[in-house]
Parts: C-alpha cells; structure tokens; sequence
C-alpha cells in the first residue's frame, strides 16, 4: 500500500468498485481540435488506458460522464472494452447520472471514485467515496478532491489514479509482476 498516503485516504480507496470520469480535462488535456469536416479530435493518454484495463481485469467498473457528445469518445470507450450503459455523454445532470451508474451496479456512493477538473464535476465529486482531480484541475474543484493528481488531465492522471486504488486495494503487483519481473 503507498505509504505516502494519509490513512483516511487509503480507508476511503478500500471500497472502490467504480472509477467514473470526466473526458475533456481527465482523460484529455481538455483542448478540442476541431477538423474542416468539423468533427472534434480528442488525445488519449495510452497509460491511463492500460490502468483502465488492470481496474477492470481486478473488477472495478470504470464508467464515463462527459457534458459532451463525441464519437471519438465511444470509439475510445468501446476499445477500452467500457460497459455500453456505463459510458454516459451528452449529461446535463453528473449527479442525477451517478444514481443511474449505481444503480446499475448495486453500489453506494462510498464504493465510487470519481475524477473530475471543472464546475460541472462538482456535484459527483461532492458524492463520490473518493475524489480526485487532474493537477490542472479549476481551483473549486481542486478544493473538494481527496487527492491532487501530480499529472495533468490526459497526460497520465488517470493512471495515478488507478495505481492509488490497486496499490491500496493489495492487486497492483499482482495485476503487474509478470511485465516487472526479471527474465532468466
């Protein structure tokens, strides 16, 4: 378990079987670039999907909440191998969408991890069991977080996050030791 966490941090990563995100600003570096067909390219952070694979392969859901729609999105979400009815887009309400999320899967707010980096993200952030934001995140939100990413939003921040619930849950070396042990 990371040492360097208080113990009130590390009690509340304990129940985590939900990781929700926020896209722009979370699993991207929240800039839009927008083709002449108009369609808007995200980039993805290739680590933070691998650390979506090893939650899901040590079976936490990780879900999505975006205030925006975006194919490029359900095609990252699809090639992460998300639940369908856990990728939500288009949400006017994070709150209201979170009673959906735990609904689906039968759990309380203390079981859910939530990243956000901006005002819309409040209100989940608010709920969630475990708050935690991009280094880059808006100052209120930065305010509510129970941890403070050193990363930025798409440039490795969800991989933290991840790592923090594996190592504090005990699955991190087991989810990994066979690409970090020595050959021979």
């Amino acid at each position: 378990m990371p040492s360097h966490l208080p113990t009130e941090v590390r009690r509340r990563l304990q129940p985590i079987r939900l990781l929700v995100l926020d896209v722009d600003g979370v699993l991207t570096d929240a800039i839009l670039i927008y083709g002449s067909a108009g369609e808007a390219l995200k980039r993805f952070n290739v680590r933070d999907g691998l650390a979506l694979h090893l939650l899901r392969r040590a079976g936490i859901d990780v879900a999505v909440i975006s205030g925006r729609r975006s194919e490029a999105v359900a095609i990252r979400c699809r090639e992460l191998g998300l639940r369908e009815e856990l990728v939500i887009q288009g949400s006017r309400d994070k709150s209201a969408d979170l009673d959906t999320l735990t609904g689906i899967l039968e759990i309380g707010d203390d079981a859910v991890a939530a990243m956000g980096d901006d005002l819309p993200d409040l209100p989940l952030l608010r709920r969630a069991g475990f708050a935690a934001c991009p280094a880059d995140a808006a100052p209120e939100v930065v305010a509510v977080c129970h941890h403070i990413c050193g990363a930025e939003g798409g440039r490795g921040a969800v991989r933290e996050v991840a790592e923090l619930i594996l190592k504090a849950q005990g699955r991190w070396q087991g989810l990994t030791s066979h690409w970090s042990e020595p050959v021979g």
